[in-house]
């Protein structure tokens, strides 16, 4: 059955974002990003932004092929659960008018229904005395798994700055859910995982390098939603055997970022919803990239915006990786996470100095000349 749950979602992911990007005229004037100007922007033509569309239209033909071959209803209550953060999302990337308090509370209501619907409702967070307290107060549990999958919906968006960024980090994320979920028995989940990555290729195929279409909000929260619901069931669901650790490491890049952002927006006394260009993935962008290629002809300037995204990647394999290795051992999730945070701080302060350790910085070889083709 997983065979043609990934193709069914890969292939309607593919096509109907092949279809946006080809009948673009009809929609122009909802779905493209004709604002090229802003803290946030690095295209440099008008683009749909209505990624989301096949992102979700993928995982739903993965979703009718597991309920064909299986139970269609929890994987059908988890898309029920999504509609609220994929709608006000995909609104906003029509009208441009949907503020993010607003995403943000349609977070917290889809991550609602999740706990009402799936009873996904995080069990314990790996820290004795806090899991005392969720355990002799429910209600608690409740507010925190709200709180907690509406800041991984608002993170994965935070992320979603360069050609292939979110969905490359998310791909990763899937692939390391998926895992575990097979190794734990976990069909539900495991299927859900892969339906994910494949809709997510699906949608990359045009996202990366070329940037032809962007996830747009609904995108970015959809994935952000999925990816925090799949990382509560799967704790939820194996309180035993599985560390809420797993996916804490799995997700620590796009977490840690929105959490390091608050905090340096507010050293700065910025209000905290205020956007700016100081994010990790945009500091390498300006103090790494730029600096490679140094024309800003709309080949270049395309050129640099695709090569940002695999510094990223890289860092979300640091984590991912020693996740799915080492899943099962609470403390060593625990030290890879305190790791990652050094890490993660070091090499920010360094950039921004300009400072960047030397193997991070790309550099052409110049082609050696053919002494029997050189005149004086």
């Amino acid at each position: 059955m997983e065979i043609y749950l990934f193709f069914s979602s890969l292939v309607c992911s593919l096509v109907v974002a092949m279809l946006i990007i080809r009948y673009q005229h009809l929609h122009a004037r909802f779905s493209l990003d004709h604002d090229l100007v802003g803290v946030q922007k690095f295209h440099v033509t008008p683009t749909p932004r209505i990624g989301g569309v096949p992102v979700f239209s993928g995982f739903l033909a993965g979703a009718l092929v597991y309920g064909w071959q299986s139970d269609v209803a929890e994987i059908g209550l988890l898309l029920v659960a999504s509609l609220p953060v994929f709608l006000a999302g995909l609104l906003e990337d029509l009208t441009k008018r949907v503020s993010p308090m607003v995403r943000l509370l349609a977070a917290f209501l889809s991550a609602g229904l999740g706990v009402v619907l799936l009873n996904a409702v995080l069990v314990r967070l790996g820290l004795p005395l806090i899991d005392g307290v969720l355990a002799a107060y429910p209600v608690l549990a409740v507010l925190v798994t709200v709180f907690a999958v509406g800041g991984v919906c608002h993170s994965v968006n935070i992320i979603d700055g360069y050609n292939g960024l979110m969905g490359g980090v998310s791909v990763l994320a899937s692939l390391a859910f998926a895992y575990v979920a097979y190794q734990l028995g976990d069909m539900l989940l495991f299927s859900v995982s892969l339906s994910l990555v494949a809709a997510l290729l699906g949608f990359l195929v045009w996202n990366f390098p070329r940037g032809l279409i962007f996830a747009g909000d609904a995108g970015a929260y959809f994935v952000g939603f999925m990816l925090a619901e799949l990382a509560v069931l799967l704790v939820a669901r194996h309180p035993q055997t599985l560390s809420p650790w797993f996916p804490l490491l799995v997700l620590i890049y796009p977490i840690f970022e929105t959490v390091f952002t608050i905090l340096r927006r507010r050293q700065r006394k910025m209000a905290a919803g205020m956007p700016d260009s100081m994010h990790f993935h945009q500091v390498v962008y300006k103090r790494l990239v730029r600096w490679m290629i140094g024309r800003s002809n709309a080949k270049h300037l395309l050129k640099r915006n695709s090569m940002t995204a695999p510094y990223l990647w890289a860092m979300a394999l640091l984590t991912v990786s020693p996740a799915m290795l080492f899943w099962q051992y609470e403390l060593v999730l625990q030290l890879f996470c305190i790791l990652f945070i050094a890490t993660y701080v070091w090499l920010y302060k360094r950039i921004v100095r300009f400072r960047s350790p030397r193997w991070l910085v790309y550099r052409k070889v110049a082609k050696e000349k053919d002494p029997l083709t050189q005149h004086d």
